[in-house]
């Protein structure tokens, strides 16, 4: 299919368009196959002022016509409201037709990652930066417990796991098949984080698959035992309510009996994914976009829309699963029901929580390779729509969006301790919704490989890595903290991502010019504390010499 086929007018003249935080701008409007324009007209305004808008940002249209014009009304993915007065009914008409049809491609061939060629990147430069190799490498050199196993190489153990995976050594490929049958979608237990203190080990996986009739599998109780050092103890935390598991056992799944796992402590921390997630995101774009409200009013609609309670809720589990592996130096397996959701929000933000590395820019990259890309989130699905569609899927879910929501609260806290800031995670948000870049694309690595997107498309991370985007993406503040971060999860600690969520109904001018403050007094300190450095060692190199001379001289001249 060709996408020309679905653009039924391709140029509309005097278009005013219309935004929050910005002036009405009349000019052309174009479309081509992945993109939405609108030039000003001459005289009418700056640059700045001009609209690329990639259809795959487009979330919801809405349409409203009178006897000779129309209005379309364009809710995007990044949350922002876009008011098009086209003159002429038909031509409106058309507009929205061709727009609805771009923004909703099946295809991931056919998106606009594939077609993306910028000046000064490689395609392949970006895609090698992060392996999982260069991962194990400290863990091996620490301990002889685990190994790197290909078992997935050709994705037929689990279609979502990636091609390498880190597994306890006593265990040999056959019976990691026997444990990929026994859990859901193949995914057993493998290691997620090594705490370097004292070896503990973080495992993600998905849920047994014990069924009505308690079925076991031998080679999963060996797994999870190698794990542990004789009588020591491991939790096994299910993002699930117990309610959850006894009906998923029904359906043939289920979660680890005590009988056959003795050693391990099951704890239950519900978590929400899927439906009940997507309507919380929805209530919440809702009333953030209620200008009319008062106050009060609108902090009620905030606390319906239980958007701060799931973020209080996932800041809590993970802490939980910190805590085990710091405080009680005890192995934690994190598993829910497929184990590619609030799994790895947990697994990921307890990494975040323990590790500095992980609160680098580049570990940080890593860690969203690694725990989110490589283990299988499925981007395609949970991100096909965002607050503002009408027409849901059962498989949309906001929980990268919830994952990096929690990260704000912890740099928010800690506001020395993460090298990345804001405008970064605000930026890899809106990337896995629409983007120029295939480093969310598909569901999983099978997928990714199958449309061979790390040979047709390019790294986001190769960008943001680039000198001149990579310093605007850095906390001036950071210092590392080599210590465990904690955070607060009382409702008073905890707030509204006003960065993200309001980006465009509040002006965020007098952010900007903070930041810039800050930054300019931080290089100024650091200039002034060089030059301090440099002259006190000039000084004592000076007093150095001068000593040096005068012993010289009492030894040359002494009687």
């Amino acid at each position: 299919m060709e996408l020309s086929e679905l653009i039924k007018t391709t140029q509309v003249d005097n278009v005013l368009l219309s935004r929050p935080l910005g002036p009405p701008v009349k000019g052309t409007l174009c479309i081509t196959s992945h993109h939405l324009l609108l030039s000003p007209q001459p005289g009418e305004g700056e640059e700045e002022l001009e609209l690329w808008l990639l259809h795959r940002n487009v979330d919801a249209i809405e349409k409203r016509f009178a006897s000779s014009s129309g209005t379309i009304t364009l809710k995007c993915k990044d949350l922002q409201l876009l008011r098009l007065d086209i003159p002429g009914m038909e031509e409106c008409l058309n507009i929205a037709n061709s727009i609805e049809a771009l923004s909703s491609l099946d295809s991931v061939m056919l998106m606009y990652p594939f077609f993306f060629r910028p000046e000064g990147l490689k395609l392949e430069a970006g895609w090698h930066l992060y392996h999982l190799e260069d991962y194990f490498q400290p863990i091996a050199a620490d301990t002889d417990a685990w190994r790197l196993s290909a078992i997935n190489r050709d994705f037929t153990i689990s279609p979502t796991y990636a091609p390498l995976l880190i597994v306890p050594k006593c265990m040999d490929d056959e019976s990691l098949r026997a444990c990929a049958s026994f859990r859901h979608g193949g995914r057993f237990p493998v290691l997620s984080y090594y705490h370097k203190r004292n070896g503990t080990v973080l495992l993600r996986s998905s849920q047994p698959m014990t069924g009505p009739n308690g079925k076991r599998c031998k080679e999963d109780e060996m797994l999870l035992s190698a794990v542990l050092d004789g009588g020591e103890r491991g939790y096994i935390i299910d993002t699930r309510s117990t309610q959850a598991t006894k009906q998923a056992r029904i359906r043939g799944g289920g979660t680890e009996s005590k009988a056959n796992y003795p050693h391990w402590k099951r704890l239950h921390r519900p978590l929400e994914r899927g439906r009940l997630l997507q309507e919380s995101f929805i209530k919440l774009v809702e009333a953030c976009n209620e200008q009319s409200l008062n106050m009060d009013r609108w902090l009620s609609k905030l606390e319906a829309s239980k958007w701060l309670s799931h973020v209080k809720e996932s800041l809590s589990t993970a802490c939980l699963a910190a805590q085990c592996l710091e405080r009680e130096e005890a192995c934690v397996l994190v598993h829910g029901s497929e184990g590619v959701d609030t799994t790895l929000i947990v697994t990921a933000l307890s990494q975040v929580i323990l590790d500095p590395d992980c609160r680098t820019l580049s570990g940080f990259q890593a860690l969203i390779e690694r725990e989110w890309l490589q283990a299988g989130h499925p981007f395609h699905q949970r991100c096909a729509r965002a607050a503002y569609s009408h027409s849901r899927l059962k498989h949309e879910a906001p929980i990268f969006l919830l994952f990096l929501d929690c990260c704000w609260q912890l740099g928010r806290q800690f506001p020395f301790s993460l090298e990345f800031n804001e405008r970064f995670l605000s930026s890899v948000v809106q990337n896995a919704y629409a983007s120029e870049y295939g480093t969310f694309l598909c569901n999983n690595e099978r997928e990714r490989c199958l449309c061979q997107v790390r040979e047709k498309t390019h790294s986001l991370w190769c960008w943001m890595n680039r000198p001149s985007a990579h310093r605007k993406f850095l906390n001036p503040l950071y210092r590392r903290n080599p210590l465990v971060i904690w955070p607060s999860v009382e409702p008073q600690s905890l707030q509204l991502w006003k960065g993200f969520f309001l980006q465009w109904i509040l002006s965020t001018e007098h952010l900007t010019h903070a930041q810039a403050e800050i930054c300019r007094f931080v290089n100024f300190s650091a200039e002034a504390l060089q030059l301090t450095t440099a002259t006190v060692a000039r000084s004592e190199l000076q007093e150095m010499e001068n000593s040096r001379e005068d012993s010289i001289s009492r030894c040359v001249f002494s009687p």
